[in-house]
Order: C-alpha cells, then sequence, then structure tokens
C-alpha cells in the first residue's frame, strides 16, 4: 500500500505534541505552544505529556499509547516532538502506523526522534528534522529556527546559501534528502527501520560522541553499503564531541570526509541544523537540490 502524501497546514488545522522520548520540564512546552496559537493552529497534548519514568516522558506503553493516539486521530495533520534523548527505538514497534496511510501527517523534531523519521521514511511520507519544545523563544516569536519550521509546514520553499568550509567537496547533486543523527542511523542498521540511501542526499549530525565512535558509526555505514549509492552529503553540528586521552587525530568533519573522498559527489560541511542554534529545518522525503561551489553552498527544498 502507497502512503498518501500529508497536506500543508492551514489556518485552523490540529497538531499533536507527543514525548516520545526523554522526559521534558514541567510547563516546558508553554513557548511552542503561544507560537502555534499564533500561527493559527489548534494544539492537544496527551494528558501525560509531563509524565516521569527514570530518564524517560512515561514507561514505554504510556510513550507508545501518547504515539499512537497522535497518530490514529484523524483531525491531527502534524505531530510535534517535545524532546529527543533516548527511547523512540524502545517502542516503535509497538506502534501501529497504519493509521498514517489514510491519514498522513507531519512529523516534527530531530536528535532521538531520528527512529521515527526512518518510519517515516520506510511508509514513504516526508517529515521535518526541525526545532522541537525546548528551543522555542521564550516570548513565543519566531527566531530562524522557528521561521523556517513555520515555512516547512506551510509549504513555503526552503533555500539555504551557506559560505564555503575547507572541508568541503564542490560539485551539484539532486535527489530525495534523508538522514538524521548518525549515532541513530547507525542503530538502525539491519532493522526493520534501516535508512535507504540510494540514490539520496544524506544529512547526518550528531552530538556528545568520542571522535573514534564517530569513525565506528562510519565504518558500519559503508560497511552496510549505507555510503556506497549516496548523491550528495550534508553535514550538520557536531556538538561537544570528545576525543580520548591519546587523540584520535582528526576533528568530525576531517574523518567523516574521509570516507566519501573517492566518490564524485558533493559535500557540504557545517549546515546548521541539529544540537545548536539556529536548527534550520530539513524536509526529509522531498526532493533537493545541493550546490557546493568555491563560494557558497546552496540547498534548497
Amino acid at each position: 500500500m502507497t502512503s498518501q502524501r500529508p497536506i500543508y497546514l492551514q489556518h485552523g488545522d490540529k497538531v499533536a505534541v507527543v514525548a516520545p522520548a526523554g522526559k521534558i520540564r514541567e510547563n516546558s512546552l508553554a513557548p511552542m505552544l503561544h507560537c502555534m496559537e499564533r500561527w493559527g493552529l489548534q494544539v492537544c497534548s496527551d494528558e501525560h505529556v509531563y509524565s516521569h519514568h527514570h530518564q524517560f516522558a512515561g514507561d514505554d506503553a504510556q510513550r507508545a499509547a501518547a504515539l499512537q493516539a497522535a497518530v490514529g486521530n484523524r483531525d491531527v495533520k502534524a505531530i510535534l516532538c517535545a524532546r529527543g534523548g533516548y527511547g523512540c527505538s524502545r517502542i516503535v514497534d509497538a506502534v501501529d502506523f497504519s493509521p498514517l496511510y489514510e491519514y498522513p501527517k507531519w512529523l516534527v523534531g530531530y536528535s532521538d526522534i531520528t527512529v521515527l523519521h526512518a518510519r517515516w521514511s520506510r511508509l514513504g511520507l516526508p517529515s521535518i528534522h526541525g526545532v522541537m519544545s525546548g528551543k522555542f523563544p521564550a516570548d513565543g516569536g519566531d527566531d530562524e529556527s522557528v521561521e523556517s519550521l513555520r515555512k516547512a509546514l506551510f509549504g513555503e520553499a526552503l533555500r539555504y546559501t551557506l559560505p564555503p568550509h575547507p572541508l568541503n567537496k564542490t560539485g551539484e547533486a539532486e535527489g530525495t534528502l534523508v538522514g538524521g543523527n548518525m549515532s541513530l542511523i547507525a542503530h538502525l542498521t539491519g532493522t526493520a527501520d534501516e535508512l535507504d540511501t540510494d540514490g539520496k542526499i544524506l544529512f547526518l549530525e550528531d552530538v556528545g560522541e568520542y571522535l573514534y565512535a564517530l569513525d565506528r558509526m562510519m565504518v558500519q555505514l559503508k560497511r552496510s553499503g549505507k555510503l556506497s549509492k549516496i548523491r550528495g552529503l550534508v553535514l550538520g553540528y557536531f556538538t561537544d564531541i570528545k576525543d580520548n586521552d591519546t587523540p584520535f587525530g582528526a576533528s568530525a568533519y576531517e574523518l567523516i570526509t574521509r570516507f566519501v573522498e573517492t566518490m564524485n559527489i558533493p559535500v557540504c560541511c557545517g549546515f546548521p541544523a541539529g544540537h545548536e542554534e539556529p536548527n534550520l529545518s530539513l524536509v526529509f522525503g522531498r526532493s533537493a537540490k545541493l550546490s557546493v561551489t568555491p563560494h557558497e553552498n546552496t540547498l534548497i527544498l
């Protein structure tokens, strides 16, 4: 069965807020809720969204039930994830996603939400790698990250122009954009949510990892064939990356780009998306054009 495509949001549409992974602070949703209301959207959230179960936003059954309710609600046009952390892969197989074939919805989030982006991709649905509740301005306004999310949700064109980076590889590519958090993409390899990268432009970002662990992930992606047929590579933030007492000998961008240095594909380093600000929205599952020149980089979605 082929999924329908979700329609872009309109004034009066209903969106759901869920916390499928890490726990969130009480009242932390307020800035995002105010912003959604200002955009003319109706917001509903699970009554247990502030639940705590150790590091999780409720136990596995609670989080799966909340996600299931949002997936199955025919009136909900988008599912906004409150935060990442860890936990989506613990519940993804407990949720029936078949209602999305009849009532397709946008998914918004990043980091651990990569697991759900991969499931949306398997279903043939686009999704938005974008800002979550903790990063909305306290005054409920629209900063650069939030404005890019509004454009993505309401169907406005996204065109990003960036300065050059010394580790870039020049070239042009067209293809569907896929990706997310690198450790999660490696984690999903060999599962039902393994990311299909063939003929795609691949986006990667990560946070809090050791350099040797990033290298190990890239080895896994290479050995599993996830790099062999990509058309382009976009690297976002690699934040708070650590080294051992004996230095690894390369930065995050250096070690990653070495894995594709013999491939005839464009590579864009330093795209502003991931665990820093700004965190510009990317639409996975949408056709993209990537141009990398000595003077600037352009990504059009």
